[in-house]
C-alpha cells in the first residue's frame, strides 16, 4: 500500500456525516454551519432552506468564495431564487445539492485549494 502526505493539513475537512451530525476535523457539530478552508460559522438558527435569507448571503460573501455549495439535508431542495441569484450576480458559483454530496465535493474542492463555501444543513 503507498502513502503520500496530507497536504491539507490547516484546513477544514469534512470526516463524517450522517443525518444531524457533521464532523469537521476532530469535532461534532449538531447545527447548520457555514465552512471556508479556514473558518467554521454554526448557524443554530438554520434549520430548513426557507430560513436561508439576506444574513446569511451577507456572512458567506464575507468568505469570499467562487463557489457556494448548498447542501439542503436528505434531499435536494432549492431554495429561493433570490437567494441563489446574490451570488450569481457576484460572479460567484452556486450548486445545490444534498448534504452528503456538499461534503464530499466541498473536500474535493479543498484539496484543489479552491475558494469553496459549503452551506450545510444539518437536520
Amino acid at each position: 500500500m503507498r502513502f503520500t502526505q496530507d497536504s491539507s493539513s490547516g484546513v477544514n475537512l469534512i470526516r463524517a456525516y450522517q443525518t444531524g451530525e457533521l464532523r469537521i476535523n476532530d469535532a461534532v457539530f449538531h447545527d447548520s454551519v457555514i465552512l471556508s478552508a479556514s473558518v467554521i460559522l454554526t448557524e443554530p438558527a438554520l434549520r430548513e432552506v426557507t430560513d436561508l435569507g439576506a444574513a446569511h448571503a451577507s456572512r458567506i460573501l464575507t468568505l469570499d468564495p467562487e463557489l457556494v455549495l448548498l447542501g439542503t439535508g436528505q434531499r435536494q431542495i432549492f431554495p429561493a431564487a433570490l437567494f441563489g441569484a446574490q451570488f450569481l450576480l457576484a460572479g460567484i458559483g452556486f450548486d445545490v445539492m444534498d448534504t452528503g454530496a456538499a461534503c464530499r465535493t466541498f473536500n474535493v474542492l479543498v484539496a484543489e485549494q479552491r475558494r469553496v463555501v459549503a452551506v450545510l444543513l444539518n437536520r
